[in-house]
């Protein structure tokens, strides 16, 4: 692991996304909470906190941070996709990139768990950072959102 002892604490937050497409019918089955094996989003939302909790289990040299909040939201964009995006903050001496883009590929791979007994052609795209902020590097906010 990189030694971060010596940088210094500072408020930091980052923000990633996910893509879903799916039928409009299983779409409409989750917003409906009408999917067989129970409410998605709620087990989505609770899948992606814990990962982002574990991501310094998960991903080999990362850091464990005390995050002081991850969130997950849901947003139906079209007719047939659901977007998925999870914010996480820490204040510490590493960035929580990492954490929210492991947050929203948890809750992505649950959602799809979750509705693949009603539709297997579902469709998990475009996993990628938005933005982030605090640390020596500063702010960066994705161009082409």
């Amino acid at each position: 692991m990189v030694d971060i002892t010596n940088k210094p604490v500072s408020a930091r937050e980052a923000v990633a996304r996910a893509r879903i497409e799916m039928k409009s019918s299983t779409l409409d089955m989750i917003l409906s909470a009408s999917m067989p094996k129970g409410d998605v989003l709620a087990a989505a939302r609770i899948a992606g906190i814990q990962a982002a909790k574990r991501t310094s289990e998960l991903i080999p040299l990362c850091h464990p941070l005390p995050l002081t909040k991850v969130e997950l939201t849901f947003e139906r964009t079209d007719d047939s996709v659901l977007r998925v995006e999870a914010r996480c903050k820490v204040t510490g001496q590493t960035g929580v990139e990492m954490e929210a883009l492991t947050a929203v590929s948890v809750a992505s791979l649950t959602i799809y768990d979750m509705c693949k007994s009603v539709e297997r052609g579902i469709v998990i795209k475009d996993i990628r950072l938005l933005s982030k902020s605090g640390g020596k590097s500063g702010d960066w906010v994705v161009e082409d959102t």
